[in-house]
């Protein structure tokens, strides 16, 4: 689990007591849930309606999971020996108007897309050498000139998953094609790209997590009360969004890839990557599943942050919609890993048809991962099993751990 620190000053001045963020923190280490509903915020005077629902049960009302189970806040209290709290001057206010819903969704996608991106980097250097692409386009000096940070770094991370590959050294030489197709030169400078939003994102997230949200604020050194409007989670709302455009364009240029290794005429592989094509389909449908998944991805990174209603007589006459900006990056990270998954799936059916040449150590353990949980498609059969299986392993980092190679210079941020 990833603790961020949170500032001690900040609670205080929230105005939250110490009593009731014990309780609160005993909630969370007895896996004592809120139950709290999905929609229902607009991002702006705070998370009032979920966060109320997250709080409601430190008083005995609204709903708790315990062990599992859904029922009452009081009755859950009762079996747990617990009583409902009785709040404190402000503390009703400092839990419900903040922006901590939207920030929480955000960071959880967040650290999920930095598995996934991770896993895209990887299976894309996996494509590379089942494509007998070149390395060329990852020359350092190249991305040197250039000066954009992730790019720098995710064309390190391209060298260091291809050295030392037979498959590259074997084409070296004799190789008619002048270049590759952009969803291979072009990786460091898409996927780049992606890494730079992503740690624009996280600056903006741990921020967020480590600030004082509510309004008015009561400063405890001087007395002073302020009303003003840090509850307005725009940062939040324009950070979800960045990430949004981000995981889409990871699932799009891996989808190109899946396009591309199943077309003879640009991989030089078997047409659908299949011994037998006509007699067999091979990747032709799980790449019409990538097609689907890329697609949606583009409706579902629309910006939310440029969409606002009025709210409360028009006092409220600007809204971020950072919760809905926030909470649709799961789906949309589901479709990714799904797309990265198939990637692989494909990649390693590639390289298949290459033997025996192998790759790069790291890829060759990717490979060997790939295989543990999906055999080699000579013939025609269900792969909706493998891509679930594959799926799991993107989302989870276990792609990437797979390697034990470290990739350091793709994090988007490194909290200890």
């Amino acid at each position: 689990m990833m603790i961020l620190k949170v500032h001690a000053l900040s609670m205080g001045y929230s105005g939250i007591a110490m009593g009731t963020l014990e309780r609160i923190i005993w909630h969370i280490e007895n896996d004592i849930i809120p139950v709290v509903p999905a929609q229902g915020s607009v991002g702006a005077s705070g998370d009032l309606a979920p966060l109320a629902h997250l709080c409601l049960p430190l008083l005995g009302e609204g709903e708790l999971l315990l062990d599992g189970v859904r029922m009452p806040a009081l009755t859950a209290l009762q079996q747990t020996g617990l009583t409902p709290l009785q709040l404190s001057a402000k503390e009703g206010l400092a839990l419900i108007n903040g922006t901590q819903v939207s920030t929480a969704l955000a960071l959880h996608a967040l650290f999920t897309t930095e598995q996934v991106f991770q896993a895209a980097v990887i299976s894309g250097a996996l494509t590379l050498d089942a494509a007998r692409g070149s390395d060329g386009p990852f020359d350092a000096r190249i991305h040197a000139v250039r000066g954009q940070p992730g790019q720098i770094d995710c064309a390190a991370a391209y060298r260091a998953l291809t050295a030392g590959s037979e498959i590259r050294r074997s084409h070296l030489e004799g190789d008619d094609r002048v270049q590759d197709p952009y969803c291979l030169r072009c990786q460091p400078q898409v996927m780049g790209a992606c890494l730079d939003q992503m740690r624009y994102a996280a600056q903006v997230l741990l921020r967020e997590a480590n600030a004082v949200p509510d309004s008015p604020l009561v400063f405890a050194d001087s007395g002073v009360l302020l009303s003003g409007g840090n509850f307005h989670a725009e940062p939040v709302a324009l950070a979800a969004d960045a990430l949004a455009v981000a995981i889409a364009e990871v699932g799009a240029i891996t989808e190109r890839r899946i396009a591309m290794l199943v077309d003879t005429v640009v991989s030089r592989l078997p047409p659908f990557l299949t011994p037998e094509p006509g007699l067999n389909s091979g990747f032709m449908i799980v790449h019409v599943t990538a097609a689907a998944l890329a697609s949606e991805n583009k409706s579902l990174a629309h910006p939310a942050s440029v969409d606002s209603l009025p709210t409360s007589a028009n006092q409220e006459d600007h809204v971020s919609m950072a919760t809905f900006a926030a909470r649709r990056l799961q789906p949309m990270l589901d479709n990714t890993a799904h797309i990265v998954a198939i990637e692989l799936l494909a990649a390693a059916q590639g390289i298949e048809f290459l033997r025996p040449l192998r790759s790069s150590e790291p890829l060759e353990a990717v490979q060997e991962r790939v295989r543990s949980v999906s055999a080699a498609m000579m013939q025609d059969r269900s792969l909706a099993a493998d891509m679930q299986a594959l799926q799991s392993l993107v989302k989870t980092g276990e792609i990437a751990s797979a390697m034990k190679v470290r990739l350091p210079e793709l994090a988007a941020l490194d909290l200890v």
